[in-house]
């Protein structure tokens, strides 16, 4: 039995099949590609984002250094226009600060509605799609 508390028919904040977040470097609470989330994924890792050296920066003074490599979780390290799976108030908290990083809407899962609003999430969108 998988981990993985996912389906195929999961969906994006716009109603739409969860499409993938990035294989490289691979994303998601499961290291799925995808911004699947299921009852183990207690941080919420379901917005699918486009880092920016603002962010980074950001993360690191909040105490989430993504940039910096961790092979011993086989993690090389966010740079700038990698796409990643946030967790939506870590996203949020970013959106307050002024740094929020670029969302992709299709790739991002139906569940961060539940602590963003979509209109902040649109106003961020990489996409640009809105319906």
């Amino acid at each position: 039995m998988s981990n993985v508390d996912t389906s195929e028919d999961e969906r994006n904040v716009l109603g739409g099949t969860l499409l993938a977040c990035s294989y490289s470097p691979l994303t998601g609470f499961f290291r799925t590609g995808c911004c699947h989330t299921g009852s183990h994924d207690l941080g919420r890792h379901v917005v699918c984002v486009k880092v920016t050296p603002d962010f980074l920066d950001y993360s690191r003074t909040v105490g989430n250094d993504l940039s910096t490599p961790r092979p011993e979780f086989r993690f090389a390290g966010l740079k700038s226009g990698d796409r990643w799976c946030l967790c939506a108030l870590r996203w949020r908290q970013a959106l307050e600060a002024g740094v929020a990083p670029p969302v992709v809407l299709a790739a991002t899962h139906e569940s961060a509605l539940k602590v963003l609003d979509l209109n902040d999430l649109r106003a961020h969108a990489v996409d640009r799609l809105t319906e």
